[in-house]
């Protein structure tokens, strides 16, 4: 469970970079004014899509989100009268990758906020503390090797470690390091390079 949801994120955080890497390339099919400022608007964008995968305290989380809701205001706001004012196909293209770029941050904050279950958590706590007791149980008549089982509550504690610490995208080991929108800001950052 927690494995899918790691690799959830990582498909996500993915699906985001193409989503605004798209939209900046779009942009070019605007009026050059339009064009500039939304480039603008997505590097800042790019910048705070970048915070959001680094470990934050949780009032920075709140600045980052409260940054992020704002820049998606002004992104839809700058498109929004060219698409009033230009009904074709190119502007319908660009209004739809900017839908791209808003919803993809939706999906990766909800895939963020879904993590295993209390009573999950629960359940397998009672059951490693079952399986231990029987461990011990089965046990009490075995005194040479005392270490041998030592093993299998090490290995449960094991368990829950790295279950736990998947779980946690934003601390501990294993997070989700944004690879693709680092990559995406230095593609930008050198225009000769973007291609697409």
């Amino acid at each position: 469970m927690a494995i899918d949801r790691h690799d959830q994120r990582e498909i996500l955080e993915e699906a985001e970079t193409n989503a605004i890497g798209t939209e900046y390339l779009r942009s070019d099919l605007l009026p050059v004014a339009s064009a500039s400022t939304i480039k603008v608007l997505l590097n800042s964008y790019l910048d705070q899509r970048i915070l959001f995968y680094s470990k934050q305290d949780q009032e920075s989380i709140a600045v980052i989100s409260e940054r992020t809701n704002e820049l998606q205001s002004a992104l839809w706001k700058e498109i929004l009268p060219i698409s009033r004012s230009q009904p074709h196909a190119v502007t319908a293209l660009i209004v739809s990758g900017m839908n791209d770029v808003l919803n993809s941050q939706g999906y990766t904050q909800a895939a963020w906020w879904n993590r295993i279950p209390y009573t999950a958590w629960g359940l397998m706590g009672a059951i490693a503390i079952c399986a231990n007791l029987l461990v011990g149980f089965g046990a009490r008549n075995f005194r040479h090797n005392v270490a041998l089982f030592m093993i299998f509550p090490f290995v449960i504690a094991v368990s829950f470690f790295l279950i736990a610490d998947i779980d946690s995208p934003r601390g501990g080991v294993i997070k989700i390091e944004p690879r693709n929108l680092i990559q995406l800001k230095h593609t930008l950052s050198n225009p000769s390079t973007t291609t697409k």
